[in-house]
């Protein structure tokens, strides 16, 4: 009688220790992003134009990548409008050659076609980033595009906010041109994703309003609030995206990267529990959610940049609210982390006081649907501010291995 007491004790402990223990989540995404605009990543100024020197430092990267456990990179190859890769349709990037639109001396290459054999033979899938609408940086000016650039083709298709230009998401062109491009890479190239990241309607500057009245005006499609027209414009272009994609390549992902913070509970009671100064829903006009839900993506990539316990936005706050969008959807989850912050942080900021990525890191896995995990960037991430690279390593390390696509 004590002997099966015992047994049944025994068994409750069992079960009431899986209960209360955390569940291990399955990373199975551990990725970097590339950036290649303003030469932030790749390649250094110091390689521009140099086709042997710019193989040299990628290979650097993604050996040095490689050892860490990281299994993908997100690799940008249209910054503003350009092309990092073989186009017919956008000028060679100027971050490339140091002239859009002119390769100089430097002798034509492909460097898409190149790291993507480079990358598959070190086992990690490439995903191709494309920032959708932007056609330059507020330090550099359209004199620097090329002779045959879209926008001087067609200047009544863009316009201009806080000194940069973009595409106008509410013309149809807009839609067309995207999808043109991304159609383009998809049936060209071994990729395994298709990513954009936060920079949809611009964010905005010092109460600046957007200069699109008189497109609203020509194409109001029913809308009567032009900022619901807007998200509207932003639902179009992912929806036809992802449809482009899956029906170029059915196996090719859709993944987006938005801003931390989808709307405040605030004006909001379904949103998180943050008092973020910006939103994706009321500023940036990206409803993150609905692409969730209406099955338009195939990965969400939310940049959690900020530490555990931020009052504004908490990281662990953030990332239960991202993993119960996903939940009984077929999206997976994966978080955007910043080592970058680690460099130069105060030491009593929480940046600066023991490993704050390892702290996340750590979080991320006791989260069941968080399937994955993304650094920014790079080059920050390999300079190893506070060890994180070791910290990276350690955890990997001790993590199954999954098959790739092509494996």
């Amino acid at each position: 009688m004590v002997k099966l007491r015992n047994i049944v004790i025994g068994i409750f402990i069992i079960h009431f220790s899986l209960f209360i223990m955390p569940l291990n989540a399955q990373i199975t995404f551990k990725g970097v992003w590339i950036a290649t605009v303003a030469n932030i990543d790749w390649p250094t100024p110091e390689a521009v134009g140099n086709t042997e020197r710019q193989q040299q430092e990628m290979v650097f990267l993604l050996d040095s990548l490689q050892s860490l456990g990281i299994n993908a990179i997100i690799f940008q190859v249209r910054p503003t409008a350009d092309a990092l890769y073989r186009s017919e349709y956008e000028p060679v990037a100027h971050w490339l050659t140091g002239t859009q639109g002119s390769w100089g001396e430097q002798e034509p290459w492909d460097p898409l076609a190149w790291t993507i054999e480079q990358a598959h033979a070190r086992h990690m899938e490439v995903h191709v980033w494309l920032n959708p609408y932007r056609v330059n940086l507020n330090k550099t000016d359209t004199s620097i595009l090329a002779p045959d650039h879209i926008m001087r083709q067609h200047p009544e298709w863009f316009w201009e906010y806080a000194k940069q230009w973009y595409f106008d998401p509410g013309q149809p062109i807009t839609r067309a041109w995207i999808c043109m491009i991304v159609q383009d890479i998809v049936a060209r190239y071994d990729i395994q994703a298709i990513h954009m990241d936060d920079y949809f309607y611009p964010y905005p500057v010092g109460g600046k309003p957007l200069p699109d009245q008189r497109t609203f005006e020509a194409y109001p499609r029913g809308f009567t609030d032009i900022r619901d027209w807007r998200r509207d414009n932003v639902n179009l272009a992912i929806q036809d995206i992802s449809a482009t994609i899956h029906e170029c390549r059915p196996g090719v992902q859709f993944g987006i990267s938005p801003f931390g913070v989808w709307r405040n509970a605030s004006v909001d009671p379904t949103g998180s529990a943050t008092t973020a100064g910006i939103t994706n829903y009321d500023d940036l006009y990206a409803d993150i959610r609905l692409w969730i839900k209406s099955g338009w993506i195939d990965y969400v990539l939310p940049q959690l940049y900020w530490e555990i316990g931020k009052k504004a936005a908490d990281y662990e706050t953030l990332a239960y609210w991202w993993a119960n969008e996903v939940r009984g959807t077929n999206c997976q989850l994966y978080i955007g982390m910043a080592p970058y912050r680690l460099e130069g942080a105060k030491k009593d900021s929480p940046w600066g006081t023991g490993n704050e990525i390892g702290r996340q890191m750590r979080l991320n896995r006791t989260i069941p649907e968080i399937t994955g995990e993304c650094f920014y960037s790079t080059r920050p991430l390999l300079r190893n501010p506070r060890g994180v690279c070791d910290t990276i390593k350690a955890i990997y390390s001790q993590e199954t291995e999954y098959s790739l696509p092509w494996e």
